[in-house]
């Protein structure tokens, strides 16, 4: 596995991946990689020749008050999971190689609609920050299928419709959520929990699916579902920020009648802030 961490480094391995007619696949991360991570290069090494995995933790996506100084980073230990899963190329760059101006007046990418509420709303510019970075690494590695994890469903929702408004020739790939086995889904942060609070974590999950279940039973009083997952998030120890049922699509409010749904929820539990959703299943119509 190559190991580069400039933008000219990087570019030119690629023009000569790609005078060998091989596709290239990219896996954004902000490193401290685990299983999740891992089951996206595993997936990228079935849809190209060859996997790009960027490490970059990106401080325009951190707002004011988190943990941009305290995020864990772990680059040996990356390196290392991602020569035994087969990358061919992992990108650490250094933050003046993508921001040589510095963080204050350079240009950025706004995705208005799918980027309003829910987290965007805890956390404002995240997503700017976001679709800043994902487009940067899209123009450097000009990937021909990128993949993301679905955990972070927002996410993806906003970066496809960038690269839809942007006309951007990458195909995205969301994977699905992989999980602890009592249900937690995985996360860098989940390293944040005490022993106490691991304990608890799964709960955000079991609310998740109490929801999804019963709007897969028929039930379509939206707003009492939310808020007596909200209570039971209280009750068992977390500070949720919101439990929302939206349109799978475009993130809309559901009004009882769509079709595609998903269940989203974040919670602060101690110092982890937690997110994760669920589809309803489309035979609950």
């Amino acid at each position: 596995m190559l190991f580069l961490n400039t933008i000219a480094d990087v570019r030119s391995q690629l023009a000569a991946w790609r005078r060998a007619g091989e596709q290239i696949a990219l896996v954004p991360t902000m490193g401290n990689l685990h299983d999740g991570h891992l089951r996206l290069v595993d997936t990228a090494r079935n849809l190209a020749e060859r996997v790009v995995v960027s490490v970059f933790v990106n401080p325009t996506q951190f707002v004011q008050g988190e943990d941009f100084d305290s995020y864990p980073r772990t680059p040996e230990q990356d390196a290392e999971s991602l020569r035994e899963r087969g990358a061919d190329l992992m990108f650490m760059p250094e933050e003046k190689e993508i921001y040589p101006r510095g963080r204050e007046g350079i240009s950025f990418v706004e995705v208005p609609g799918v980027s309003e509420g829910l987290c965007g709303s805890s956390r404002p510019g995240h997503f700017r920050g976001v679709a800043t970075v994902v487009l940067k690494l899209f123009n450097i590695i000009q990937p021909d299928v990128a993949l993301f994890g679905e955990k972070d469903f927002q996410q993806l929702a906003v970066l496809r419709r960038m690269v839809v408004d942007l006309s951007v020739p990458v195909e995205l790939v969301g994977v699905p959520t992989v999980r602890e086995s009592d249900g937690l889904a995985m996360s860098s942060r989940n390293r944040y929990l005490s022993p106490n609070e691991r304990q608890k974590a799964p709960a955000l999950y079991r609310t998740l699916k109490g929801v999804a279940e019963c709007l897969e039973s028929g039930e379509r009083d939206i707003v009492t579902l939310e808020r007596e997952a909200m209570a039971r998030l209280a009750g068992a120890g977390f500070e949720p920020e919101y439990v929302s049922v939206r349109c799978a699509d475009d993130l809309a409010p559901a009004g009882g009648d769509e079709g595609a749904l998903v269940v989203l929820a974040a919670a602060r539990l101690g110092r982890a802030r937690l997110i994760d959703n669920l589809r309803v299943s489309s035979d609950s119509k």
